[in-house]
């Protein structure tokens, strides 16, 4: 009688155009992308056959406390609170949508409160979408620093994934950083309400988590 809650990237999408609402079909074509859009088929097939109770929260690239390997994880908040250039990938003027881990993971929770949100997927709310460019620039605002920025192309990740597997799997998703990138929330407001965190407010949040991170590896240096 338990629920699950699974939580999703939005890869099983695939390139879209326009706001990207729950309706959009899986149009993934790569590896990454496929296997998240099996396993949604497969849950929600789950679902209907009385096997489990199921409901998706999907969102976009992840920040906050906790969120090292992201988008805009540790090479841009750790990055930029080393004095580093923040570096990310792709075009650093289209809107993206970043969304808060906090947010998130609220939202979640929410989904497995409410019986009406079984069977279904969401997208989990976001605050304002931004441009990358204006996204960091909020970093280094909050740090009282100037922005420093290092943006890689698609024909240096292509090349450095020749000697690196992590980085190897990039070129599949870059559409996500090349082209807009807005998520719609809508359906979820409507259903739900929204509480949703500041992009200012968040980055605070985040870069104190990176502080203290700092803190800790300093005192264990010495």
């Amino acid at each position: 009688g338990a629920k699950l809650v699974y939580a999703d990237s939005l890869y099983a999408y695939g390139p879209f155009s326009g706001p990207l609402t729950e309706d959009y079909p899986y149009a993934a074509t790569g590896r990454k992308g496929k296997a998240r859009a099996r396993l949604a088929t497969q849950l929600m097939a789950a679902h209907r056959e009385g096997k489990v109770r199921a409901t998706i929260g999907r969102a976009s690239d992840f920040y906050g406390p906790g969120v090292k390997e992201s988008a805009v994880g540790e090479r841009v908040f750790g990055f930029a609170l080393a004095g580093k250039a923040a570096t990310v990938l792709g075009n650093l003027d289209v809107p993206h949508t970043y969304t808060f881990i906090e947010d998130f993971a609220r939202g979640l929770v929410t989904l497995g409160e409410h019986d009406e949100a079984l069977g279904q997927t969401w997208l989990v709310p976001s605050a304002e979408t931004v441009t990358t460019r204006e996204f960091i620039a909020l970093v280094f605002q909050e740090l009282g620093k100037p922005v420093k920025i290092q943006a890689a192309p698609r024909w240096l990740v292509s090349l450095l994934g020749l000697f690196d597997p992590m980085l190897r799997e990039l070129p599949e998703i870059l559409y996500q950083s090349e082209k807009p990138f807005v998520v719609d929330h809508g359906k979820f407001e409507r259903a739900f309400g929204v509480n949703i965190t500041p992009h200012p407010e968040a980055i605070r949040k985040t870069l104190d988590w990176y502080r203290q991170q700092a803190g800790q590896i300093k005192l264990q240096a010495t």
